[in-house]
């Protein structure tokens, strides 16, 4: 008998992510540069935090995250009632899609942008819609002319993800005056603490009712393992956005580790520090070894070779010194590799294997 069971028109389009490998067969001595994480781990406050939640977990989590949305009210002055909570910025994009999208409407993304934008409007029923970019980098202007009566959504990572580029705040303000009464945009900010000054778009949030912007725990704050996210917009996307939440969304251990995080700031200070730092150093580096890249203002860069065959060259010659980057063909960019910026020790170490690969090639 033929089964006739079937998902909604577009999950069968959507392919399964991939994350960034972790190990190498053989090998005790991985570098692992290819998920973006934080090199320095986990802030010592959010692991007794979360080391201390043990001792309650018979028991159901806050349903309205008070404590977690308190403590990032007050460390990046917004209003509580604005903010929502995920498990990761990747829920409150689903619930973004989940709330204003569906069958019938289209979400807007750029040509190089966060492959998640894609994959959760298919799981709502949307037509994800690509718009081109300009030298890795958002074009407004492409952006509006891809807006249409079924528009929904636009999705901006600022700064995006694999490039590590970013559009300045006024460009961001003129696509949100252009865009039309029925879009929201949004502002993921996964990387926005790696940016000095820059609010993640805060200002544009609280300046106008069509825009949100999310944020995360799993890079500058070390919790990637912890799935912990949040969001702000105008009161009344969020309330609904809160309607399609589920009450228990994150975990007891989740939510403390969350305040402890947010309220350390002399640990988010270094590690923005160290990272600036340490990109800077590793972009040079391979720029004198001919491999260039976009300046970055994320926790990682986005190398750039003659062609996908060298880069997948490079990428094997890296795998063979035990380090781990991110090939980076589905986002377009198959000539390239994302490598996440880690300690000094491992970007010299990236560096020297390069180097080496270089000198094959001769």
């Amino acid at each position: 008998m033929t089964s006739q069971i079937t998902p909604k028109p577009g999950v069968d389009r959507i392919a399964l992510y991939q994350g960034g490998a972790s190990s190498l067969p053989g090998r005790i001595d991985v570098l692992k540069l290819s998920s973006n994480e934080n090199p320095f781990g986990v802030p010592e406050a959010a692991q007794k935090a979360v080391a201390a939640s043990a001792a309650h977990l018979h028991r159901y989590p806050s349903t309205d995250h008070g404590d977690l949305r308190a403590a990032i009210a007050e460390v990046h002055e917004l209003d509580a009632d604005r903010i929502i909570c995920g498990a990761g910025s990747d829920e409150v994009i689903e619930f973004l899609c989940q709330a204003y999208a569906g069958e019938g409407t289209e979400v807007i993304y750029t040509e190089h942008g966060f492959s998640m934008y894609k994959i959760s409007a298919f799981a709502s029923g949307a037509a994800p819609v690509e718009v081109p970019e300009r030298d890795r980098q958002v074009d407004v202007d492409a952006v509006l002319a891809g807006v249409t009566d079924k528009t929904r959504l636009v999705f901006i990572a600022n700064p995006a993800n694999p490039t590590g580029t970013m559009i300045p705040a006024g460009e961001a303000a003129r696509l949100a005056e252009a865009l039309p009464p029925h879009v929201i945009l949004v502002l993921d900010g996964a990387y926005a603490e790696y940016v000095d000054g820059y609010d993640g778009g805060a200002a544009l949030v609280e300046a106008r009712d069509n825009v949100v912007m999310t944020r995360t725990f799993s890079k500058l704050y070390g919790l990637g393992g912890l799935r912990i996210g949040w969001g702000y917009g105008p009161k009344a996307i969020i309330d609904n956005l809160n309607r399609v939440r589920g009450p228990f969304n994150l975990s007891n251990a989740q939510l403390a580790a969350g305040v402890a995080a947010v309220r350390d700031r002399d640990w988010a200070e270094t590690a923005k520090v160290e990272n600036a730092k340490n990109r800077a150093v590793l972009a040079r580096g391979l720029a004198d070894l001919g491999v260039p890249s976009d300046p970055s203002e994320a926790n990682f860069i986005l190398a750039r070779f003659a062609d996908e065959a060298e880069a997948n060259d490079c990428e094997a010659a890296l795998r063979e010194d035990g380090i781990l980057v991110r090939k980076v063909p589905g986002y377009g960019l198959p000539q390239c590799l994302r490598i996440t910026a880690g300690s000094a020790t491992d970007c010299a170490r990236v560096i020297a294997s390069v180097a080496r690969f270089r000198e094959s090639q001769a």
